[in-house]
């Protein structure tokens, strides 16, 4: 995936872009009333450029036996980016590229177009707990002990034939603080099904945005309309019934457009307007290790 910043000013090659649909369902993890949701979200990481992250404080080994040392992430906000004022989210922190989560204690997944090259595994951190905890607080500190490396990436599928977008990547040590999210196993999602997707829309601070259902159903992906945006690339689009990974989210519509004030604001559209968001079935992974 292209940086976030070249997302918010041009839309990039392979169609990464996303849009609301109806109402904006993004809510912040302060918000999430349900926990069996917020533990889901807890396993959720973002995808942060090494340079980007401060290099104090003092972290342990990762998971509880960790110290936690919190060290701040700021970065340009949506505003400082050309986007209205009025936006929701406009003074938050945007510093992420992607999204992942867990499926196993050292194995995250995420969009194939961000893992495209060696570097963008040994040049980026994985982040847990990039959210916002403190209703009116728009900043977030960060436990060193939360922030992983990529190791290697054992696989990586762009094909632009079948639209399939996956990658598959292993950390630099295991997560013993989270639980790895329950994914489905065989079969697809059938249209109409209810969906949550949990990820970093913009680069943001963790979002969950529920509301939306399975539109159509493809070999390799599925069409739904989803609140997500670039920065979403990689989250997981969970069954709202079952709480199981049914995909990934990797492509969509146009995210920002232009207003009469001279900046941006987030293309709205009805629920069953517009090309709708594309997820990777998270079977076509499983089914990818297997070989």
């Amino acid at each position: 995936m292209l940086p976030l910043i070249l997302l918010l000013a041009a839309a990039p090659v392979f169609a990464q872009d996303k849009v609301i649909y109806g109402e904006d369902n993004r809510q912040d993890i302060v918000d999430v009333q349900s926990a069996a949701w917020i533990e889901i979200a807890n396993s959720t990481a973002v995808m942060i450029p090494s340079a980007d992250i401060p290099s104090g404080g003092k972290g342990g080994k990762g998971g509880r036996g960790g110290r936690k040392t919190g060290i701040t992430i700021s970065g340009p906000t949506l505003t400082s980016r050309g986007i209205c004022p009025s936006e929701r989210f406009a003074n938050q922190p945007t510093v992420g590229n992607c999204s992942g989560f867990l499926i196993d204690e050292k194995t995250i997944v995420t969009a194939g177009h961000c893992m495209a090259t060696p570097e963008d595994c040994t040049d980026s951190k994985w982040v847990f707990d990039y959210k916002i905890e403190v209703l009116g607080v728009d900043s977030v500190t960060l436990q060193k002990n939360n922030i992983y490396g990529c190791k290697k990436i054992l696989k990586q599928v762009l094909d632009r034939t079948t639209q399939n977008d996956f990658a598959v990547i292993e950390l630099d040590r295991a997560v013993t603080d989270r639980v790895p999210l329950k994914t489905r196993e065989s079969g697809k999602v059938e249209v109409g099904t209810p969906l949550v997707v949990i990820g970093y829309p913009s680069g943001l601070p963790l979002k969950v945005a529920g509301g939306a259902n399975v539109r159509s159903v493809s070999t390799d992906f599925f069409v739904a309309n989803l609140d997500t945006y670039g920065g979403n690339s990689g989250s997981a689009v969970l069954n709202a019934v079952t709480m199981e990974v049914e995909g990934i989210l990797v492509r969509g519509d146009t995210d920002y457009v232009s207003s009469p004030e001279g900046c941006r604001v987030s293309k709205v559209q009805g629920d069953n307007e517009g090309r709708g968001e594309d997820a990777t079935f998270i079977t076509n992974i499983k089914a990818s290790l297997k070989r």
